[in-house]
């Protein structure tokens, strides 16, 4: 697990943002990473049901981001052959990268010219292939940045992205594009955000092509066969036994938080907030309070270790759903309002950064972007899967007893947890590492 980075750090970076071409670009990237993400459908369930979408096919709807969760189905083959025509002009990482980008460009157009209350299969269709270009984008970006830079410069090659993808999902995605549909409607918001996305496109053109890509043997590509088996194989390899118990706790951790994010919108609709309220609270404030959150998990990592870590960001998560409830017996006021949304983004950002450390320590940093997409798809494919039908569950048991519902799926996270947490320490006496089963440090590396 990668140590934060120290504060003596920072500076460096920040004087090389504009001199280094990768750090520069990798903020752009991330920009291009982010800003699609809510578009596909939690924006757009804001859309559904001020129309008047029923909530059933709101939750169903929720699967047109499946894509996020099945990424790993393609990502070997980004890995291993050009993307048509651009491939040949600008290398198969940025050839992949201008591809989707132009893709996800198109497909907001698309949503753009949509009109769900008359015509739903359109948005459906256009919101589809918007995450199916999306989330492809997000293989082969990180698969740029895998190649592009050695090992060492990955910390700050991390930070970059993350502070571009918050400030695209957050302050553009999100609140930009609440804005925009309040005052100019969505028709305008969503051209916007195609316009946006030449943020990425420029960044590609102006990106590096890294030297090489990942091979079996120097000069020599892999086969379509090895390609899916060799990151599998070490995967399983590495972590032996025990690997079924950790994908367990990959499948179910955040759970809820999926499950309940299909119906937070939905609720803040039927409660009167008006999109401007929703923006201000929900997208800036809780940005803020959620990046707050992140840099507490990184701490609570520091001091306490990985394991305890992800025990206290599971319960945490599932728990600051009881606000959502709260919220729902409340009705349109903005003070529960508020409280709900730092509740959620500060659990959800501590979980958030306690994950991705528990899935680096699986990760081999060989087959990291095979590996990473793999893990990263099974995380989320539960919570979409369960998503669907979240529509149904609140229109049967009302918004309070649903979100009471997705809390108490943290019992048995916490189960899991200290079930990992006693493997991790007895593997790490196997090993005869006591300081691994101090700091929490899952598996081999």
């Amino acid at each position: 697990m990668t140590e934060p980075p120290r504060p003596e750090s920072q500076p460096s970076l920040l004087k090389r943002v504009f001199a280094d071409r990768t750090i520069a670009a990798m903020l752009a990237l991330g920009f291009s990473s982010g800003l699609p993400y809510l578009l596909v459908f939690s924006t757009q369930s804001l859309w559904l049901r001020e129309v008047g979408v029923a909530k059933e096919q709101i939750g169903l709807m929720s699967w047109v981001a499946l894509a996020y969760s099945l990424k790993f189905l393609w990502a070997p083959l980004l890995d291993q052959y050009d993307a048509p025509i651009l491939g040949r002009k600008l290398g198969r990482r940025r050839g992949w990268m201008a591809l989707t980008q132009i893709g996800a460009a198109l497909c907001l157009v698309g949503l753009a010219f949509g009109d769900p209350a008359r015509n739903l299969l359109w948005n459906i269709v256009f919101a589809a292939c918007l995450g199916f270009a999306s989330a492809t984008q997000d293989v082969t970006i990180d698969g740029w940045r895998i190649a592009v830079v050695p090992r060492e410069r990955q910390g700050e090659m991390s930070a970059a992205t993350q502070i571009g993808y918050r400030i695209a999902m957050n302050f553009v995605a999100g609140a930009g594009a609440l804005v925009l549909a309040q005052h100019f409607g969505w028709r305008v918001a969503y051209l916007s955000m195609a316009l946006a996305m030449g943020v990425g496109l420029a960044a590609t053109l102006f990106a590096p092509e890294p030297a090489a890509h990942v091979e079996s043997k120097p000069g020599q590509r892999l086969g379509v066969f090895e390609a899916y088996r060799d990151p599998l194989k070490d995967l399983i390899g590495r972590n032996r036994r025990h690997i079924l118990l950790f994908l367990a706790l990959l499948a179910i951790y955040r759970l809820p938080d999926f499950v309940s994010g299909v119906m937070a919108n939905p609720l803040y609709i039927d409660l009167k907030f008006n999109k401007d309220e929703i923006a201000y609270i929900t997208k800036l404030f809780g940005f803020v309070v959620g990046i707050s959150g992140i840099f507490a998990g990184g701490l609570a990592i520091a001091r306490l270790g990985a394991m305890p870590s992800l025990l206290i960001g599971g319960v945490a998560a599932s728990a600051s759903h009881l606000s959502l409830a709260l919220l729902a017996t409340q009705g349109h006021d903005l003070r529960f309002l508020t409280l709900s949304i730092c509740v959620e983004n500060f659990a959800g950002g501590f979980a958030g950064t306690a994950l991705i450390a528990f899935m680096s320590t699986l990760t081999s940093p060989l087959y990291a972007a095979a590996q990473y997409a793999l893990l990263s798809s099974l995380y989320a494919l539960p919570g979409k899967l369960l998503g669907g039908f979240s529509g149904f569950a609140v229109a049967h048991f009302g918004y309070p007893v649903f979100f009471v519902g997705t809390s108490c799926i943290g019992i048995p996270v916490a189960l899991i947890c200290l079930a990992v947490w006693r493997t991790d320490a007895r593997l790490a006496r196997e090993a005869d590492l006591p300081q691994a089963a101090e700091h929490g440090k899952i598996g081999s590396t």
